[in-house]
């Protein structure tokens, strides 16, 4: 959306609600770029296939989690992988599907004659296509045979009715989140996270409460939003790092030793990880498999999970606790100063020991 459009009709929208779905105000979406596409079923229904394998197997196992796509799902597979023979200016870089949602990187190479939402407008209309295709038709089992089929389809008046859009009713729930590359190095942890999309959701499975967006935690009598371990909070021992922004890298290296030293010894260390020499501490423990408190500034989605295989590693063991004290947002804004004394505050409120 242009500035121009999108100031003229802010005054109309009302209050701002939390979303996945806003489009970058000044992006051009017709334009040569980079994006991270995620569509979800309608009502999260998990009809696309099941996934197989085990979270500790090695990436270059047959047992690595992975999805096993039943007719729909595949069909869906290849609605995405042909988007290039309709649009020849886009190519499709990576694809995951999972059992209620997909993720897909495309590349724009050369400027497209729409918006990007009219492409995925068409991708949507295929999919639906293979869905009313479906419709009666007996549940085929995903291959291999001894893998029960997820269950099936719906009839559309069913669909309809339990839709949370009544006019709509369709495979996929309205609208997509993008995300827009920007950095280098960037595409490379996207096509990571996608691989690592399966292996994710079986350790959330098997480990439901260590990975699952947790509201109202309440600790030194403040609330926080939480993913991980909450029985950290408990441990007897809580130490925070607070550290200048002008250590010398010596300094920073002496006080490394002194919290791994202390770590190493049953302190759980906390901090916002704000300052370089805070993120050193917190880099060295957390390669040491020692356990964390780390706050954050922005808050979590309610399908929100740690951000990378190794922090999703690090909750589903345990080790790692996330605390927000304050909603979600989706615009990339730098924390102020204010707000990197307040989340300081609450680490060293964290930290004291109990009033008797």
């Amino acid at each position: 959306m242009e500035r121009n459009t999108f100031a003229n009709q802010r005054s109309f929208a009302g209050e701002k609600k939390e979303s996945m779905h806003r489009r970058c105000v000044d992006h051009d979406y017709t334009q040569s770029c980079i994006y991270l596409i995620t569509m979800t079923t309608e009502n999260r229904e998990p009809l696309f296939g099941v996934i197989e394998g085990r979270p500790d197997a090695p990436t270059d196992s047959p047992d690595y989690p992975h999805i096993v796509p039943n007719a729909l799902g595949q069909a869906v597979t290849d609605e995405w992988w042909g988007i290039s023979s309709y649009y020849p200016q886009i190519e499709v870089v990576a694809f995951q599907l999972m059992p209620d949602h997909l993720h897909g990187i495309l590349y724009v190479r050369a400027p497209l004659p729409c918006h990007l939402s009219r492409v995925l407008s068409g991708f949507k209309t295929g999919c639906n296509r293979a869905l009313r295709s479906q419709i009666g038709r007996p549940p085929v089992p995903p291959v291999p045979l001894s893998v029960p089929p997820v269950p099936y389809v719906a009839t559309q008046s069913q669909r309809n009715e339990k839709s949370s859009h009544p006019s709509h009713g369709q495979l996929f729930s309205p609208g997509f989140n993008d995300r827009i590359l920007f950095r280098r190095g960037q595409l490379d942890r996207w096509k990571a996270y996608l691989r690592d999309n399966p292996r994710r959701l079986l350790l959330k499975r098997e480990h439901p409460d260590l990975l699952r967006v947790r509201r109202d935690i309440v600790a030194a009598g403040i609330s926080f939003s939480a993913i991980g371990n909450i029985e950290l909070l408990s441990y007897p021992d809580l130490l925070q790092v607070q550290l200048s922004r002008s250590l010398t890298d010596d300094q920073i290296a002496e006080r490394v030793a002194f919290f791994l030293d202390a770590a190493r010894q049953g302190a759980v260390l906390v901090s916002p990880k704000i300052s370089k020499a805070e993120k050193a501490v917190l880099n060295a423990a957390f390669k040491e498999r020692l356990p964390l408190i780390v706050l954050q500034e922005n808050g979590f989605t309610d399908l929100d999970k740690p951000k990378g295989a190794l922090l999703v590693d690090a909750c589903a063991e345990g080790r790692l606790l996330l605390l927000a004290p304050w909603p979600h947002h989706n615009e990339r804004i730098t924390i102020t100063r204010a707000q990197c004394l307040a989340l300081n505050e609450m680490a060293r409120q964290l930290c004291a020991p109990p009033v008797s």
